[in-house]
């Protein structure tokens, strides 16, 4: 009886500890989950992320100040949501019905994209470039990795539309999470008046963007984001509303059936070039891509602005009259 009542004090204290150990480990993760949850979607100054604002040695500087000084408008639209979004608008030089949309990537607002916006003004297109929500002038707690953005670009461009008319003629085209904003948006059956798209560095979807920054940033090993990123999904879904599964460019992307032009960069260290060929693959439209030799991220059009430009104007000529 004695050796019986030890055998099952022992299995007790066994389970007890394995108990512990269970509910230590759960606590760490979630935890850690809340941390990284915190670090990817929080609104909050990013320290591995500058302003997006190019030096005067860089190439495009001359662009990104002639946007900086430009007339331009101020947009609003109030999301589905409630969420106050903040745009700028600069028309034509003379009356078109083309209008680029212009979104830009993380941690930055819309002036990252001033020298894109200068360019397609160059061309002759009304230029929209919005702050996404959680930046710039714009409301909102949480970043929305593409997948919230995409659905209130669908209020930019019917903003357009009400603007400017229902002939209008719409491109879009984004950089980073604005590149995948882009792809995710071409997957929502947008307006018709939206004819192409043009994406540079997007990745594939959010999840796989983390689960390669967790070891390119934190060195964690693949096991360990791959316990952790569902968790962090988990956040995202409760408190921003979405999970990293909806946030899919390649899934959204075999919805689409118009023009879109790929752009990456072969030196991609932050989105990583192999990217490019699951999306550019995954699109079911009329598609195009252009790999720049030696571009790191975001850096195409620095890296050869002549023939970034003229293979963006080139492939628009194709798909608008």
């Amino acid at each position: 009886m004695v050796k019986q009542h030890k055998k099952w004090s022992r299995k007790r204290k066994i389970w007890t500890v394995a108990t512990t150990l269970v509910v230590i480990v759960g606590a760490a993760v979630l935890g850690a989950g809340g941390y990284f949850f915190h670090v990817a979607e929080v609104r909050a100054e990013k320290d591995f992320v500058g302003s997006g604002l190019v030096s005067k040695k860089n190439p495009l500087y001359p662009q990104q100040q002639k946007w900086l000084a430009a007339d331009t408008k101020t947009w609003h639209l109030k999301a589905k949501d409630g969420t106050k979004l903040v745009g700028s608008y600069l028309p034509a030089t003379q009356a078109t019905n083309k209008t680029v949309i212009v979104i830009h990537g993380f941690g930055v607002d819309h002036k990252a994209m001033a020298p894109y916006g200068e360019m397609f003004h160059r061309m002759g297109y009304n230029v929209l470039m919005p702050d996404n929500r959680a930046a710039g002038k714009s409301e909102g707690k949480y970043i929305g990795y593409g997948y919230l953005d995409a659905k209130d670009y669908k209020g930019w461009i019917n903003e357009v539309i009400a603007k400017n008319g229902k002939q209008s003629q719409i491109t879009v085209m984004g950089a980073s999470m604005g590149g995948a904003t882009t792809m995710m948006l071409s997957g929502m059956n947008p307006p018709k008046q939206v004819q192409a798209y043009v994406e540079d560095s997007g990745y594939t979807s959010v999840a796989d963007e983390l689960h390669y920054e967790a070891g390119n940033m934190y060195g964690l090993p693949d096991w360990l984001a791959n316990i952790l990123i569902p968790v962090v999904s988990g956040y995202s879904k409760v408190l921003a509303g979405y999970s990293y599964g909806e946030a899919d460019a390649g899934k959204l992307l075999a919805q689409n059936k118009r023009p879109m032009l790929f752009i990456h960069g072969d030196n991609d260290k932050f989105v990583p070039t192999k990217f490019m060929k699951p999306v550019y693959e995954a699109s079911n439209g009329p598609k195009e891509k252009y790999l720049v030799p030696g571009a790191a991220h975001v850096e195409s059009y620095r890296t050869d602005p002549v023939k970034y430009e003229a293979t963006v104007q080139k492939f628009l000529n194709k798909h608008f009259k």
